[in-house]
């Protein structure tokens, strides 16, 4: 772990953690620019920082041109949801055994070795797209198998945040890591939207390719302490069934997760659908397909930044309960508005208050468990989200072939603020840590 260049005036006071029993940071005091960039005092998370931020703007590049050409080979909402189900499916079969490699191995040679599979990839189906002979089967391939290489990487990439910052900046980083993704999600898909327009897609994949050198370089240049090798467990499948009891034995887990799973099927899977919202609903080109996935993006992003601004000093229950409530009423007014700006609005509102709610629920998460058992829960992280995203995006694709985006964006919409509603009662009517637990 690389030492701070600088100390921070912010001053803290220490609380015991609700979960683990040990000590953590509290920030008190008036708020700085400081507080929302605290992890960034560490070189290692600086280049973490720069190397993801380069490499997230190609992946949402991708992403916004696999979607918009899935839909003009095929004009098919169901095959939207089912490449982002078969892209999914492999975090809800590996993610837990990608846990498992991340509490057991070196975490920045598993990130390394990921991050060049999924550069492979990204150079196939450039060429592919190239060549003007890609297929619908071509894409569902290449799709699980970037998921197969996502299941390992993520569990690796969350778990190491503590290894690059330090235990009392970790909700910072975590924070600042949602806004590198959703920092990207404004560049990337608008970048896309003009490449689309103006050059073709196929420089978006390769773009894509290139930048995961930014990420390895990143990684290659840290300076860490020699990895020690903690005991070797009696399986890797007990060594697996050990995360399960854990996270079990928490109630503030399971509510986490539960609720990130209903989120998953009914909330996110309203992404899926956006290339058919922006051709039938609104009848937007592919510039304005990329316009709305920024205002998505955007929103995002200052939900991320409000997190790590504000995150030690407001009740977690107010972020996540607020923030899914605030998304799920955007999401209804979305099924009914048709005003361009209006929509770019309710995307950038609603991306904001998801992003108070998933960033929250991961930062939770995160400092609520041992640094020995952190890749686990991160995989169980992956086995639920990867796991309902795939149920989401068929859900979701059946549903509006047969009811119309409209009515499955509404669908989705009242599920979630229901769910929240729940969450509310439960922590109201159970005593002990649940989403809102007191020191």
């Amino acid at each position: 772990m690389s030492a701070p260049i600088s100390q921070s005036p912010t001053q803290v006071v220490s609380v015991p953690q609700e979960v683990t029993g040990q000590p953590r940071r509290v920030v008190v005091g008036r708020v700085t620019w400081r507080d929302t960039f605290a992890a960034l005092r560490y070189r290692n998370y600086r280049l973490f920082f720069v190397g993801q931020l380069v490499s997230l703007i190609g992946s949402w590049m991708h992403n916004t041109a696999q979607g918009w050409l899935v839909y003009q080979l095929t004009g098919s909402k169901v095959l939207l949801g089912t490449v982002a189900a078969v892209g999914s499916l492999p975090m809800l079969l590996l993610s837990m055994w990608g846990g498992s490699v991340a509490d057991r191995h070196p975490k920045r040679v598993v990130i390394c070795c990921t991050q060049i599979a999924m550069m492979l990839l990204a150079f196939a189906f450039a060429a592919l797209v190239w060549s003007g002979k890609v297929q619908p089967w071509h894409i569902l391939v290449l799709a699980a198998l970037d998921g197969a290489a996502m299941a390992f990487d993520m569990p690796a990439r969350q778990a190491f945040m503590v290894e690059i910052t330090a235990r009392d900046d970790l909700m910072n980083a975590v924070s600042l890591n949602s806004s590198i993704v959703n920092g990207a999600r404004v560049i990337g898909p608008a970048v896309a939207g003009f490449l689309m327009a103006n050059v073709g897609m196929t420089l978006c994949f390769v773009l894509n390719g290139i930048s995961y050198f930014a990420v390895i370089a990143g990684l290659l240049m840290m300076r860490l302490p020699k990895f020690v090798p903690p005991p070797q467990p009696a399986s890797a499948g007990r060594h697996i069934l050990d995360g399960f009891a854990y996270a079990a034995a928490h109630r503030r887990l399971r509510a986490l997760f539960l609720l990130l799973g209903v989120v998953g099927i009914f909330g996110w899977s309203y992404s899926v659908l956006l290339p058919a919202y922006a051709t039938d609903i609104l009848g937007v080109s592919e510039s304005g397909y990329g316009a709305l996935l920024s205002a998505n993006g955007l929103g995002a992003l200052l939900g991320a930044l409000t997190v790590a601004t504000f995150g030690s000093r407001m009740q977690p229950r107010l972020l996540i309960l607020g923030g899914l409530w605030t998304f799920s009423a955007m999401l209804l007014l979305l099924a009914f508005v048709r005003w361009l700006p209006l929509v770019l609005l309710c995307l950038a509102v609603g991306g904001w208050g998801l992003l108070l709610y998933f960033a929250t629920t991961n930062t939770l998460i995160q400092t609520s468990v041992s640094d020995a058992m952190r890749g686990r829960v991160m995989g169980i992280w992956g086995l639920v989200f990867g796991g309902m995203v795939p149920i989401g995006g068929l859900e979701s694709g059946v549903l509006s072939q047969a009811v119309g985006v409209p009515w499955t964006i509404t669908v989705g919409a009242a599920v979630c603020a229901g769910a929240g509603l729940v969450a509310w009662w439960q922590g109201r009517s159970q005593p002990g840590p649940s989403l809102n637990p007191r020191p």
